[in-house]
């Protein structure tokens, strides 16, 4: 059955799978069976692309297949880890605890996903607006005030006329600009294609100023927390750790749980592979060796995810109390320089008018 054509994934990635997954799991741990599991949660189903996709699961349980098969259809929506989960508590018998873990991976995932990109988000909106406002001034104002006092014969304060020629400039050669930028975008998005491209660029992001600890805190806690729910739904850990390296959303890091994988299926210990790999925290392959002598390494993962999500809220607290006074007075630098240029020759009226 060729599963049917969905409109805004990612959305329905954000909005719909918590729920989802939340309801199936407690419909299915009531005891419920799962074809009617699936009607019942395609008759409440208000968002008209996601019926869609229970439509097709449905169809599929009732053909004879597996739930996780009909999953499998849309792979945009139901990532690796979520289907071999769902495969796990299918063989299992586990199903609605494997459900229900995977709900709270997905909900404790969107919210520090949520918690970093805001704190991302903040500073690039309003090192925007400075620069949308600058040039607005540069642009249109500060030329009527240039054109106001060139009729004195005296040469206009120096950063004034730094920005009368800015604005010149910005004006006769727009298009060279917008099309060094237009240029510039499509060869950087060429490079990031290619693979050096992408691996140097997610090291750029693990070594940036304050952000790169904390991308690298959150992708390190988000590969123990998943590996621990993978290996304690029975997902066989060679499998966990493949679709795991491909979830932490940096090639970078994924290159490095891809050569462990390799060196776990030789024989080696799961602390032995991690050490040593780029970017792989000492404190964690400790606590994983620990973990794997007392034989509750899965706990031990979860521990650890623990405590670098803690370390992430923490670090995204302090980011946010610092960076909004900074960004404030950046912002009235910016804008407090363009208005001091444009009245110092009112300031100086005095000499101009002599």
């Amino acid at each position: 059955m060729q599963p049917p054509k969905i409109k805004g994934v990612k959305k329905l990635v954000k909005n719909e799978l918590v729920p989802f997954t939340r309801q199936l799991a407690s419909m299915t741990g009531a005891g419920m069976p799962i074809l009617s599991t699936f009607q019942t949660l395609e008759e409440q189903c208000a968002n008209p692309e996601f019926k869609k996709v229970l439509t097709h699961i449905r169809a599929t349980i009732e053909g004879g297949e597996p739930m996780s098969a009909g999953l499998a259809a849309f792979p945009g929506l139901f990532e690796d880890m979520y289907i071999n989960m769902v495969v796990a508590g299918e063989k299992s018998g586990e199903f609605a605890g494997i459900l229900k873990r995977l709900g709270a991976i997905l909900q404790s995932t969107a919210r520090l996903k949520g918690k970093v990109k805001s704190a991302m988000t903040y500073p690039t909106v309003i090192v925007s607006i400075a620069l949308l406002m600058a040039a607005g001034l540069i642009q249109f104002v500060v030329p009527i005030f240039a054109e106001m006092f060139s009729g004195f014969g005296k040469p206009l304060p120096a950063l004034t006329q730094s920005l009368v020629d800015l604005a010149d400039f910005v004006k006769g050669n727009w298009y060279w600009i917008l099309g060094g930028i237009v240029i510039a975008v499509f060869i950087f998005k060429r490079w990031k294609a290619t693979e050096r491209g992408r691996l140097q660029f997610d090291e750029f992001k693990l070594k940036m100023p304050v952000f790169g600890p904390l991308n690298l805190k959150s992708a390190i806690g988000r590969f123990c927390r998943l590996l621990a729910q993978m290996t304690n739904a029975g997902v066989p850990i060679l499998k966990s750790l493949e679709v795991v390296a491909g979830s932490l959303g940096n090639h970078v890091l994924e290159k490095s749980v891809l050569d462990a994988r390799k060196e776990v299926e030789q024989g080696n210990q799961l602390n032995v592979a991690l050490e040593g790999k780029p970017y792989m925290p000492i404190i964690m392959v400790r606590m994983i060796a620990a973990g794997e002598k007392a034989g509750k390494v899965e706990d031990m993962l979860d521990s650890v995810a623990d405590a670098y999500e803690e370390e992430v809220e923490a670090l995204l607290a302090t980011l946010t109390a610092l960076m909004e006074p900074f960004l404030m007075v950046f912002l009235g630098a910016v804008i407090g320089t363009i208005v001091m240029a444009m009245f110092m020759p009112i300031f100086n009226m005095g000499s101009l008018a002599g």
